[in-house]
């Protein structure tokens, strides 16, 4: 449990590599490089109002440097761009060394859109004085921003440099930094604000998460399955007719029985796991069916659609 939750927490900063890397690979022409800065541009306005509309009004801060900012800006009384800016700046230098020229203008783009933004919505009256609406909805269109950003190449926070950094010098994984960080941020609410606007924060950041991860890999995220079955043959031939995917045969052997057993590889989308584990079910259900997480599919067969 404690490693898949470890995988869960270093999705973002994954998501990031695989675009870096995707960027490094593929020169961009004129229309894509267009194309991702208005997105950039979209995604920082829209984190600029779950923090200005919903977060910041009723005194709930989402994690990383924009929740140091949050705080920093209710002592000071100074703007939130303000801060944004300044404490997300020399992240911008690291990613320019740790990541590339591309990953630091982008992000160093969306920082000033978002500084702006909170800036031009500060006096926008907040949407709800129900706090639990607000952390939830804030939660949500914060991280329809956050994820937009990161899908296209560029950061809103620099607490995932830092944690990379970091990692090279600690016996920590990424994902462990900076749930350590994002917890030491959130319980410090307790005392710039009080101990019930940080467990809002808390419920805030939880639903940002999760709307950064759908964002970032969509609803059509790949997953790769493994069937290991005296049926093979009926479950591979039901997974090509009801689901309409291609299977793999692979020739596998016991090592305790030495019994020869036919192994099924597919890859499929989230949606269609749940049929997936009904059709082995189904054929078979003493079979072994283990399924995990994709980060990227290319060539062969499978559909599904990139990030540009």
């Amino acid at each position: 449990m404690q490693e898949t939750h470890d995988l869960n927490l270093i999705d973002k900063q994954e998501a990031i590599e695989v675009v870096m890397e995707r960027i490094q690979h593929r020169k961009l022409t004129k229309k894509k490089i267009i194309q991702r800065f208005f997105l950039i541009t979209i995604g920082a306005s829209l984190m600029g109002v779950g923090l200005e509309i919903f977060l910041v009004p009723n005194n709930v801060i989402d994690g990383g440097i924009t929740g140091i900012s949050i705080m920093l800006s209710y002592v000071t009384s100074w703007k939130l761009g303000l801060f944004l800016f300044l404490l997300n700046i020399p992240f911008f230098f690291l990613g320019y060394k740790q990541i590339g020229k591309t990953f630091a203008i982008s992000t160093l783009y969306g920082i000033i859109v978002l500084s702006i933004a909170t800036t031009v919505l500060h006096p926008v009256p907040a949407f709800t004085q129900d706090i639990l609406l607000a952390s939830v909805f804030g939660g949500i269109i914060l991280g329809i921003g956050v994820g937009m950003v990161i899908r296209y190449g560029g950061s809103l926070d620099g607490t995932e440099i830092l944690a990379i950094l970091f990692n090279n010098k600690l016996p920590f994984s990424v994902g462990e930094i900076i749930m350590f960080f994002n917890l030491f941020i959130l319980g410090s609410a307790g005392f710039v604000f009080s101990w019930d606007r940080a467990m809002y924060s808390l419920i805030a950041y939880f639903v940002a998460y999760k709307t950064i991860d759908i964002t970032i890999t969509g609803l059509d995220e790949s997953k790769s399955v493994w069937i290991i079955s005296d049926k093979a043959m009926e479950i591979g031939d039901a997974i090509m007719n009801r689901l309409g995917r291609g299977v793999t045969f692979l020739n596998g052997e016991g090592a305790y029985s030495g019994d020869q057993k036919k192994v099924i590889f597919c890859v499929i989308n989230r949606l269609e796991e749940a049929k997936l584990k009904d059709i082995v079910t189904d054929n078979d259900e003493n079979a072994f069916l283990a399924v995990a997480d994709i980060a990227e599919v290319r060539g062969g067969r499978f559909k599904k659609k990139e990030i540009h």
